[in-house]
């Protein structure tokens, strides 16, 4: 092993199972201490228990490294402090956090309840601040660290997952935020967008052409983690297998221009449509393929 991390904390949410955990257990053979963070919950939110948060601390104990577990529930400013907390308590600092913690409530937008709506922003999103707002002040303090958000492709937008579509597009906001806010501090702030075989991926209604293990998300993420990787911030990158790629920056197309106040809906109905135009959404000409696939009673690729 490089030891990427050798000397570092990091601190991994949803890390009892599937990519955080692949997260966890590679940092911790890369040489980090690790707080394993884990409410111990179902795909929904449901059925908390600390078990799974023990197991990888057991795992990376019996491969020689050092770990502690908090089964905490990081959708609380509690939580999220907790968090951060146990790993100045057990290690002595902090140079890293990586937030993989979510869970789903699918439904159409027209049929979403509050209950629906409420859970995923705040386990997803919510669970993102509450353990950056802790660590970031820490790193300011130290001098450097790292925050690493998960985020999805289904920031575009998604048929049946309008609130985990939101909570994914706001963390990269919220990425985007801390990079800009904590550079001159040296913390760098980032976000990876997996697509790897998890109880998560199990249940997508297509055939994913691009897909990997959560051992490839981790090897990206102790990477971004490392020294190697200090100047990289403000990123989105996805990770599908053999494939790394990175998100374009949000920027403005194309633009007109009027004499202030001048503007009418009738000037711009006149303008608007071959001077600005639309930016294509690729999602949409790929509903109409899954439609079709459908139709003829076969399963969509994506």
């Amino acid at each position: 092993m490089a030891e990427f991390l050798r000397g570092k904390v990091v601190a991994v949410t949803g890390a009892g199972r599937g990519i955080g955990r692949a997260v966890a257990l590679a940092c911790a053979a890369e040489g980090a201490k690790v707080v394993v963070n884990d409410y111990g919950v179902g795909i929904d939110g449901s059925a908390p228990t600390s078990e799974v948060a023990d197991e990888v601390v057991k795992e990376i104990e019996a491969a020689g490294g050092e770990a502690v577990a908090v089964a905490d529930d990081i959708a609380t400013m509690a939580g999220g402090e907790r968090v951060v907390r146990t790993a100045v308590e057990a290690f002595g600092r902090l140079d890293g956090v990586v937030c993989v913690a979510g869970i789903l409530r699918e439904r159409m937008l027209f049929n979403m309840s509050e209950e629906e709506w409420d859970p995923v922003i705040a386990t997803h999103l919510k669970g993102t601040f509450t353990v950056f707002r802790a660590a970031s002040a820490l790193m300011r303090k130290q001098g450097g660290g790292s925050l690493i958000g998960f985020t999805s492709g289904n920031h575009q937008g998604s048929v049946s997952q309008p609130n985990y579509s939101a909570a994914k597009g706001g963390i990269i906001s919220l990425v985007r935020s801390a990079a800009l806010g904590l550079a001159k501090y040296g913390v760098t702030a980032n976000a990876v967008a997996p697509v790897a075989r998890t109880r998560m991926s199990a249940n997508v209604p297509m055939e994913l052409k691009e897909i990997g293990a959560p051992e490839d998300v981790a090897a990206l993420v102790v990477y971004l983690l490392s020294d190697a990787a200090h100047e990289i911030t403000g990123q989105v990158y996805t990770v599908a297998g053999s494939k790394i790629a990175v998100w374009a920056q949000p920027r403005e197309l194309r633009a007109m221009y009027a004499e202030p106040g001048s503007w009418t809906p009738e000037r711009i109905a006149d303008f608007l449509p071959g001077t600005v135009g639309v930016d294509p959404m690729p999602m949409l000409a790929q509903l109409e393929a899954m439609a079709k696939a459908a139709a003829a009673k076969d399963r969509p690729n994506a």
